[in-house]
This record gives structure tokens, C-alpha cells and sequence, in this order.
């Protein structure tokens, strides 16, 4: 499922207008967009965070960052909705009590960890990032985060990498990009 019917059509233009393509980066023959001037512009980004703000009051009572790029755009919606930010993080990054979920990517493996302590209780959690490149990391934090003890309800994305497929590996979770690349 992927749809931006239900958003501001704006945050569309704000997204797109304020995207910097990096070729050759990180490494040669890939094509970077980088949200950083959306970052940077002030009442553009303040206005994409009520925007989805908007769009999630009352139906969720949690808002779960990614690493790393997905804690600069779910902390602020978090403050903005009242609701708790839970950390999804690369492993070894957390102190404390964590638990993981490994997951292949295109050359090897990863693992993220949540405090289950953090996690336990929320039954409308919505994980945020920036992009979906393979859906590998989203995937995971929606099983990490059920494993917590919460209920993941959504999963939204800036963008979307289509060629790449990734929402295959999302499941029956709903899922939306504002912009699809």
C-alpha cells in the first residue's frame, strides 16, 4: 500500500523543491538525494513537520525514528503530535536492555535495536525515515518493534526509491512516500 492521496499536496513541492541530487555518492554510479536543504530552509521543514503532523493526530500514540536520518524527522513530529520518539539504532548503540533483528542487505547483514522498555505499551506505532531504498530496515523495525512489545500501524517515508522494489518487503503494513523517485 502506498499512498500520498490522504497529505497536503504541498508536502510534495516542499520535499521536492528542497532536494539536492549528489551524483556519484557515496560511491561512483549512485545518484544521492539529499534532504539537507530541506534541513536548512526553516519554515519549509517547520511546515512538512504540521503538514504529516496534520495527517497523524489521534492515530497514533508513537512515532519510531530510524537511524539515522529518521530520528531528524520523528523527533520534531513526536514534540509536535505529544507523543513519545522511540530510537530504532544500529546495534551496539543503545545502552542498557536492547533487543535486535539482523536482516540482509544487497552485501551483507545489519542489526538494529530498540529498548523494549521504550516500546512496550504502544499499540499505533509509526516508523519514520527518510527514503526506501530495498525496504531491508523498515522491515526489520517493524518486527523488532512488534517483538518489544508494540504494534507498528504505519510506516512513512520522504521518498521512495521505486526501481529498487522495497515495499515488497513490507508486508501488509501500511506504507507511504511522499515522494516516489
Amino acid at each position: 500500500m502506498n499512498t500520498a492521496v490522504d497529505f497536503d499536496p504541498r508536502l510534495h513541492q516542499i520535499i521536492t523543491s528542497h532536494l539536492a541530487e549528489i551524483p556519484d555518492f557515496p560511491q561512483p554510479g549512485v545518484l544521492f538525494r539529499d534532504f539537507s536543504p530541506l534541513l536548512a530552509s526553516g519554515d519549509p521543514f517547520r511546515e512538512l513537520i504540521a503538514g504529516i503532523a496534520q495527517h497523524y493526530r489521534g492515530r497514533i500514540n508513537a512515532v519510531a525514528g530510524l537511524e539515522s536520518r529518521g530520528f531528524i524527522l520523528s523527533s520534531p513530529l513526536a514534540v509536535e503530535l505529544g507523543v513519545p520518539m522511540i530510537m530504532v539504532r544500529k546495534a551496539g548503540k543503545l545502552p542498557g536492555h536492547v533487543i535486535s533483528e539482523s536482516y540482509d542487505l544487497e552485501y551483507g547483514s545489519a542489526t538494529i535495536q530498540v529498548q523494549p522498555e521504550t516500546v512496550q505499551g504502544f499499540d499505533s506505532i509509526l516508523v519514520v525515515d527518510d527514503l526506501l531504498a530495498t525496504g531491508g530496515t523498515a522491515a526489520a523495525s517493524v518486527k523488532l518493534l512488534e517483538k518489544a512489545g508494540g504494534h507498528v500501524s504505519e510506516i512513512l517515508v520522504l521518498m521512495e526509491l521505486k526501481a529498487m522494489n522495497g515495499r515488497k518487503h513490507l508486508g501488509n503494513t501500511p506504507f507511504h512516500s511522499l515522494v516516489e523517485l
